[in-house]
């Protein structure tokens, strides 16, 4: 109800309320809620772990697709706020149709300029995408155990993990990695896991 003086000629009455239907006040604006996040997982028993909890605690539901196992990706990421790809076993150059098809998609992500991040096999697909190596070490070594995970660049002081875990500082991360990738030609690292790990935890940008 929208309560409106009126002028000094009508005695007695100084407010008039206007009936249904008349001028009323605007209602503050509800917030959009905020998008999915599309999580790629490649096992039937993979969860989005440390990852997912961080996204909810950003206010983002979780669009879960394991495409191995016959989920589809989506044709654009117009609903989504952006997608991480996670890892597996299996790796960016073996045969499968569905690893295939998952490299070839991450053109959607790219052309739309949503958010992508990818996590040991999905960085090694970004990589493969974007059309650097994805080969084991020239001197034969396997990277196994928790390392940590360093930001790069400049924007180091800003970086997180995790909605409230500055990483000016380190965390860590378990890596069981045989096939690290080169930084694709044109992209700068946000993320490094070690100098060995060249894209195992990371997120490419233009540069």
């Amino acid at each position: 109800m929208v309560m409106f003086s009126l002028p000094k000629h009508f005695p007695g009455q100084n407010v008039w309320s206007f009936p249904a239907g008349g001028p009323t006040a605007s209602a503050p604006l509800e917030p959009e809620p905020k998008r999915p996040v599309l999580i790629v997982l490649h096992q039937e028993t993979s969860t989005p772990g440390r990852v997912g909890n961080a996204l909810r605690a950003l206010g983002h539901d979780l669009d879960i697709r394991r495409p191995r196992f016959g989920d589809p990706l989506p044709e654009t990421l117009d609903e989504h706020a952006g997608a991480v790809v996670f890892g597996g076993p299996m790796s960016a150059n073996d045969g499968e149709d569905y690893i295939r098809a998952e490299i070839d998609w991450i053109k959607i992500p790219l052309r739309e300029r949503r958010p992508f991040l990818g996590i040991c096999l999905g960085a090694q697909m970004l990589a493969k995408h974007l059309g650097a190596p994805v080969a084991p070490h020239p001197q034969g070594r396997i990277q196994i155990g928790y390392y940590p995970v360093r930001p790069t660049g400049p924007d180091v002081a800003s970086a997180r993990i995790g909605p409230a875990t500055s990483i000016t500082g380190i965390a860590r991360a378990l890596s069981f990695l045989t096939e690290p990738s080169c930084l694709p030609r044109g992209m700068t690292f946000r993320c490094r896991r070690s100098a060995m790990t060249i894209a195992t935890v990371c997120n490419f940008i233009p540069t």
